[in-house]
């Protein structure tokens, strides 16, 4: 088996094995037959050249504290079934990290169709894309705000929603910054996002907005899916909670994926949500020195720790480590001898996303000690837990 990039002279296989892999529809996306920048498409072939496997390094940025860290993010991993537990997603994915480590990536993400291969290859579960389904007539009823006003958005809206979406989201963990060539790409054709963007602006400065798709009908099965709906403000929330609840008479569900603890999600009633949809993401450093030095720390978080990692796929990472985080600045630095804490990667993943502190990494056997306590890790995880908002 021989593992490269793909060239535009492969897409067409490299669709024809995503479709049958996913059940995906025979009308292709224009994306899948052209070069797509941010981009890196990786095939494996077996020795008669045949097209067995492939994955995508999309070459996005994560917000983590404030900081933009650079990531691999993995998609349309697909192996044919006659390949199937032969080892080729373990080399795709080996040889992803590979060339994701030399373009300079930090971090990865995933989300799952079956965690074991993934957990196996480094990465490991770090949270939950939520999409909820609510009665759109329990959303809280809201008289419209004198100093606000609420319209319909247009192309021309797009860089002030782009702008919001930062304000909310640069100083949390995990979320995608929505920059670089791959989203310049798709952005390329202007359009608006679903079938409308509903903005709510104080004094002509954008607030607050909501992208949605009406879906079809207005019986008691109607549906207005919510791609997106974000504020910075709360009077602007609930002016948006109130727009929503204004579907009522014609949606009678309201399905969305509400951002822990903002603005927006404060005034929904989460209580009595329906769970529509789980989708699982996993995490994993591509480079440790990167993912500490590149991103943001709290700046209360100080102390040093040693600590020795083990990582199978990426060797760079393997080694014996010294963390030193203070006044909002962490640096990993490589030491020589071993240390009492020894560290899986898959542990490392866990701490750093915030899903899991070092006793229950411990207790997960991803963590052991020799004579220590093992609480000194949870410095890897400061800053509380990542989240996500786009699926990949």
């Amino acid at each position: 088996m021989r593992v490269r990039e793909l060239t535009i002279d492969d897409l067409d296989d490299a669709w024809e094995l995503g479709r049958f892999a996913f059940g995906s529809s025979q009308e292709r996306a224009p994306s899948t037959s052209v070069e797509v920048p941010g981009m890196t498409r990786y095939g494996a072939f077996d020795d008669t050249g045949r097209l067995v496997g492939k994955a995508v390094d999309l070459h996005h940025d994560q917000w983590w504290s404030g900081r933009a860290v650079a990531a691999a993010d993995v998609a349309g991993v697909a192996v044919a079934p006659e390949a199937r537990g032969r080892g080729v997603a373990r080399a795709l994915l080996t040889a992803l990290l590979a060339g994701a480590h030399e373009r300079g990536a930090a971090i990865s993400a995933l989300y799952p169709t079956v965690a074991a291969p993934y957990r196996a290859c480094g990465w490991e579960a770090a949270g939950v894309l939520r999409t909820v389904d609510l009665a759109t007539a329990a959303l809280p009823r809201h008289l419209p705000a004198s100093h606000l006003t609420v319209r319909a958005g247009t192309p021309a809206d797009l860089d002030a929603v782009a702008a919001l979406y930062e304000r909310v989201t640069r100083h949390r963990n995990g979320m995608l910054t929505r920059r670089g060539k791959l989203f310049d790409f798709f952005a390329a054709d202007a359009k608006l996002p679903g079938d409308g963007i509903t903005l709510v602006e104080d004094d002509g400065d954008l607030v607050g907005y909501a992208t949605w798709q009406r879906g079809r009908g207005y019986g008691a099965d109607s549906v207005l899916t919510v791609d997106e709906a974000l504020a910075t403000t709360a009077d602007a929330a609930r002016e948006l909670v109130g727009v929503l609840g204004s579907w009522a008479s014609v949606a009678p569900t309201l399905r969305l994926c509400p951002l822990d603890g903002d603005a927006v999600s404060v005034h929904l009633p989460l209580e009595a949500a329906r769970d529509h949809e789980r989708d699982l993401w996993m995490h994993r450093p591509v480079d440790v020195v990167r993912a500490v030095g590149e991103r943001g720390w709290p700046a209360h978080a100080r102390g040093v720790v040693d600590f020795h990692l083990t990582d199978a796929l990426a060797e760079w990472n393997t080694g014996t480590w010294r963390l030193a985080v203070a006044d909002g600045e962490a640096e990993l630095t490589r030491l020589d001898g071993e240390a009492d804490l020894r560290l899986n990667v898959c542990g490392f993943a866990l701490l750093y996303a915030g899903a899991a502190g070092a006793r229950s990494v411990a207790q997960a056997g991803l963590l052991h000690t020799v004579g220590v306590e093992p609480d000194a890790l949870d410095l890897l995880g400061a800053g509380g837990p990542a989240q996500l908002l786009d699926y990949f």
